[in-house]
């Protein structure tokens, strides 16, 4: 076993995740809705507490795992999430319920990100997570940057799509979408980019003051 898969593995089997979490995520896996896994929802948490966020845009509810880590590390913030699918949303409002999150705390979408987020405030979020509809990840992520306040975070879970966005040989269009995001965030000057390769890859970007 290598260096990384060893760390890998001992990253896994620490992280404890809530049992709120737990359940919410048995119920993603019956949906088919992939949730992230542990790692990255514990990365989440930490996160949205170093910016104490109170208001949080998340794109792609799946069944209310992300959604939960990421009120776990901001207690006192208000969740937008948007999804296409009711079936996820039907899910994710009994997640929120099952763990006690106050109903007043989340608002769920029914609709496409690309027709809701052109009608939301600019500047107006601490984060954005963008985790939806891979091949428009740039235009989402570009949303995400509009939305999110100077200092405020735009999270790109699942960046790495399973190691091919390394591997140059892989072309399909959404491994090269994943691919020009990471490396034109890198030279941005409208964001400071960091690339974590914990699970399933996330990307952090936060907003530069103009």
């Amino acid at each position: 076993m290598s260096e990384h898969d060893a760390n890998a593995r001992f990253a896994r089997e620490t992280t404890v995740e809530p049992a709120a979490i737990s359940r919410a995520r048995t119920h993603a896996l019956e949906l088919g809705a992939a949730p992230i896994s542990p790692v990255v929802g514990a990365e989440y948490a930490v996160l949205a507490a170093s910016v104490a966020a109170r208001s949080i845009v998340e794109i792609g509810t799946g069944a209310g795992v992300s959604g939960l880590w990421l009120l776990r590390g901001a207690p006192q913030a208000v969740l937008t999430t948007i999804d296409n699918e009711p079936e996820h949303l039907a899910a994710a409002r009994q997640a929120f319920a099952d763990a006690k999150i106050p109903a007043a705390r989340a608002r769920f979408i029914t609709g496409r990100a690309s027709d809701v987020l052109p009608r939301m405030n600019e500047a107006s979020y601490d984060i954005v997570l963008v985790d939806a509809d891979p091949e428009n990840v740039i235009e989402y992520v570009e949303h995400g940057l509009r939305l999110a306040r100077p200092g405020g975070l735009v999270l790109v879970p699942r960046v790495l799509a399973g190691g091919r966005v390394a591997d140059p040989v892989q072309r399909d269009a959404v491994t090269s979408a994943y691919r020009s995001l990471v490396q034109e965030t890198q030279e941005s000057p409208a964001v400071l980019a960091a690339l974590s390769t914990t699970g399933e890859g996330l990307l952090q970007l936060s907003r530069i003051s103009a």
